[in-house]
């Protein structure tokens, strides 16, 4: 029985506020992360082995030990991908990618979204499996969904875009944002997409119908979109507020444009 004190905590705001009870709740897999802090916190290849463990797939420690000692700069983010990586390298047992993608700690499930988005090769693939980790409801495994298609995307960028169209009608707010966020032009911790940023106007299927969205989530998302292409082509941005205050007099039109515009308004 976990406490309710672990259940119902906000997380804490920095490393030395990190409660050690926590923290071996976390490393044993036994709750989600709270926060980034919490996230970055976690020791992976001990929550690793507890999973190798219960899976009866103890010998397979050692290799993810190497992969992941072999790191030069070592992070959270690329531990992520190395465990995820080593996983298809040593298994194409769906079973095994299931038990991770299902699991109670949002760490596995992280594993999972690298494990999923490399297996595929085909853009229309690889957006396909990675969907349920856009959809996930923690905000890690999320963000490793777009880390793990981003590259895809920016290689197949037309397909991509045609295909993320369609997602700005699902009725999941997750996965409108996905479609605008892991399109950013430039966004938060991955690559940029040259293409978008000197022609943001290949985007506009996604952003157009997400222009009044009801979620704070994907407004975020789309204004910051905006806002990244108004680095490169604020005329261009300045030309699409305009479109869209006469197209909306929504309050959400108007939060998004607000956000757009913050560099070219500075």
């Amino acid at each position: 029985m976990i406490p309710e004190h672990i259940l119902t905590r906000k997380g804490a705001r920095s490393f030395k506020d990190l409660d050690p009870e926590v923290i071996e709740y976390l490393n044993k897999g036994l709750v989600e992360t709270a926060n980034l802090i919490e996230w970055l916190a976690v020791d992976q290849l001990k929550l690793l082995k507890g999973i190798l463990d219960d899976m009866g797939k103890s010998e397979w420690y050692d290799s993810f030990y190497e992969a992941v000692s072999a790191q030069k700069k070592p992070s959270a983010n690329t531990t992520t991908k190395i465990v995820g990586i080593t996983f298809l390298q040593l298994t194409n047992d769906k079973n095994v990618l299931s038990y991770l993608s299902k699991h109670t700690s949002d760490v596995p499930r992280c594993w999972a979204a690298y494990w999923s988005g490399i297996t595929e090769t085909n853009i229309s693939k690889r957006l396909n499996a990675i969907k349920p980790y856009a959809a996930d409801k923690h905000f890690g495994v999320r963000e490793v969904a777009i880390f793990a298609s981003k590259e895809a995307i920016i290689d197949d960028l037309e397909t991509a875009v045609h295909i993320l169209s369609s997602w700005t009608s699902n009725e999941d707010e997750n996965i409108r944002r996905y479609a605008a966020e892991a399109t950013r032009p430039i966004g938060v911790w991955t690559k940029k997409i040259d293409i978008l940023k000197e022609n943001p106007e290949k985007g506009i299927t996604i952003l157009e119908p997400l222009k009044a969205d009801p979620s704070k989530y994907v407004r975020d998302a789309v204004g910051n979109w905006l806002n990244d292409a108004s680095k490169t082509r604020p005329d261009w941005v300045l030309h699409i507020a305009k479109q869209w205050e006469k197209k909306s007099l929504a309050k959400e039109t108007q939060y998004i444009l607000k956000k757009a515009l913050r560099s070219v308004n500075k």
